[in-house]
């Protein structure tokens, strides 16, 4: 139903969108995240860069953010980049900001980035999972439920191999089969 509804409530619609494809390599992104940090995709080459889009009005995006908090504690020292971005209008500002309390992860509103080539997604919740070398390797549909740890997991965790320095704590344990996201 989100998905749908993104569809026809975004700017220029389905038919105009150019959507990033996986295997080629991840358009510009530029964005002021909430804490005042400025986010630019190009200079996390050498990390794998989750970038996830969402929205307030949208229900599996609400269910998908504690999953975008888990993931990024596990994962972000351990060259993984994380950066979601809210499609909400700039006017709904203060409600995209208590949506987001209590939350860690860097955020912001994709409206406001200076430079996105990702331009509107097709549907939300959508995550792109980018490679140390800035090619997309996956793009993950959230469905009626948000996008998953196992899918993270298993979308971020074979990228890690081009990240990993000799030096680098280890990853976090593998998932519990009988664990539920």
């Amino acid at each position: 139903l989100c998905a749908l509804a993104a569809a026809l409530l975004l700017p220029g619609g389905v038919a105009g969108a150019a959507v990033p494809r996986i295997g080629r390599r991840a358009p510009a992104l530029i964005v002021r995240e909430f804490n005042g940090r400025r986010f630019d995709l190009a200079r996390e080459r050498g990390r794998v860069v989750v970038v996830s889009f969402g929205a307030t009005w949208c229900s599996p995006c609400h269910a998908e953010m504690p999953v975008l908090q888990t993931f990024y504690r596990r994962f972000q020292g351990h060259g993984v980049a994380l950066i979601a971005l809210s499609i909400d209008r700039a006017a709904s500002l203060t409600r995209v900001r208590q949506a987001l309390r209590g939350y860690t992860y860097p955020a912001a509103l994709a409206r406001r980035a200076r430079v996105d080539g990702f331009g509107e997604p097709l549907a939300v919740p959508m995550t792109y999972v980018i490679d140390a070398h800035g090619v997309i390797r996956a793009r993950l549909l959230g469905g009626l439920s948000g996008t998953t740890l196992r899918q993270l997991d298993a979308a971020v965790r074979p990228l890690l191999a081009a990240v990993r320095r000799p030096d680098d704590r280890a990853l976090p344990a593998g998932l519990a089969p009988r664990t539920r996201y």
